[in-house]
């Protein structure tokens, strides 16, 4: 099994580059099993929508993961609740909109996915850890105990995603870091087999700072008062991951950086 996974995917610049950039990794690579997102920055830079949503399904999305800010746009949220391809972070509280882990499927292939969200310098949420433990067994039973399953960590520390990784080593096929918008070089695979990445970077513009234009963000350092940030439209390029796993044991062979301008 191939899966091609983008980071998060930032303001209309970042769905302008996956259109650009799918068609032409599919034809590097021979095709993907799934194509998965981290579409929370999607919507203008905060959120989602209908739309939206229905934009990225058409690029041959398969599955999408989010993190903090898929809740700033509220009108998506019964799309949220309903939609079986689309994930937040599994360890909100359980009254909120959606889901945070399911199974996907194409072709007769079927991929677990979990989204979780870390603690450190982050706002107040469940431990992803404990949750991950739930997650997991759920996922297992429901899909067998060889089921690959992608996690997608959105967090800030390095630390907490790469202690995620070794904890989860051997019982996920893949632990990919999302949130910073910025390419980590750290890829590997564990040595219980889960293919691991501190950040799969960000799709969109790299001419600013993480995915805005640099000017707003110099004038929010310098005097602190708050700003209109405006999205990058400059340097657009592709940041993701691909993950190949063997599907009789559900683990990884290989992890592939990937950074393609368009």
């Amino acid at each position: 099994m191939k899966i091609l996974f983008s980071g998060d995917v930032a303001w209309s610049s970042g769905r302008e580059a996956l259109k650009k950039a799918i068609p032409i990794l599919k034809q590097e690579h021979g095709g993907f099993d799934f194509i998965i997102i981290n579409c929370e920055n999607a919507a203008h830079g905060k959120g989602m929508t209908d739309k939206i949503f229905a934009e990225l399904i058409s690029y041959g999305v398969d599955g999408m993961t989010s993190g903090n800010h898929i809740w700033d746009k509220m009108g998506f949220y019964p799309t949220l609740h309903a939609e079986t391809r689309i994930f937040r972070p599994a360890n909100y509280a359980s009254s909120c909109p959606g889901r945070g882990y399911g199974i996907i499927e194409r072709k007769g292939k079927k991929l677990g996915i979990l989204n979780l969200e870390g603690q450190i310098f982050m706002p107040p949420i469940d431990n992803p850890f404990l949750c991950a433990d739930v997650a997991i067994e759920e996922l297992k039973a429901e899909g067998g105990e060889n089921l690959p399953i992608f996690v997608d960590i959105h967090a800030e520390a390095t630390s907490e995603k790469l202690a995620l990784g070794y904890y989860l080593d051997g019982r996920v096929s893949a632990v990919v870091g999302t949130h910073t918008h910025v390419q980590t070089a750290d890829e590997k695979v564990l040595p219980k087999g889960t293919a691991y990445l501190s950040d799969a970077g960000m799709t969109g513009g790299h001419g600013g700072v993480i995915g805005v234009k640099y000017e707003s963000v110099i004038s929010k350092f310098l005097d602190g008062l708050p700003t209109q940030f405006e999205g990058c439209d400059k340097d657009l390029a592709f940041n993701g991951v691909i993950v190949e796993i063997n599907e009789a044991s559900g683990l990884a062979e290989k992890i592939m950086r990937v950074q393609l301008k368009t």
